[in-house]
């Protein structure tokens, strides 16, 4: 009985674990394109722009999101093995950059997210005829 008890806590902690997971995929995936969302939804640089500032502020000073601390919690807890670096080392670099991340790099994304959306942001402002 206790061994059933011990398989439902470990699925959970891997439900934890999976779920914080793909909200920081999400996050991610928001940071990169949700500039896009503003033809949309006049409200949403509200949201946006603060996550951008976020994003880059990670990547700028090398920082680690929260949200990576709290999957390999649950992870551990589940009876797996965290891992040290940063969601996206562990995560998407080894198929964007499979020799690993540099410092020079980790900025490099933080500008090339934040030039993306500059520019977005440029062309809806255009397009609302604030910049002329």
């Amino acid at each position: 009985m206790f061994n059933y008890y011990r398989k439902v806590i470990v699925v959970i902690h891997l439900i934890f674990a999976n779920s914080i997971l793909m909200v920081h995929f999400a996050f991610i995936l928001f940071v990169v394109f949700g500039g896009l969302l503003v033809f949309y939804k006049k409200w949403m640089p509200w949201l946006h722009i603060p996550a951008i500032f976020w994003a880059v502020l990670i990547e700028f000073f090398g920082w680690i999101c929260p949200l990576t601390p709290m999957e390999n919690h649950f992870r551990v807890l589940a009876g797996q093995s965290g891992y040290n670096q940063g969601f996206i080392q562990h995560y998407l670099l080894t198929v964007i950059y499979p020799d690993g991340l540099t410092r020079q790099v980790q900025i490099l994304l933080g500008l090339g997210v934040l030039i993306l959306n500059l520019l977005v942001y440029a062309v809806f402002l255009k397009k609302k005829r604030v910049i002329k």
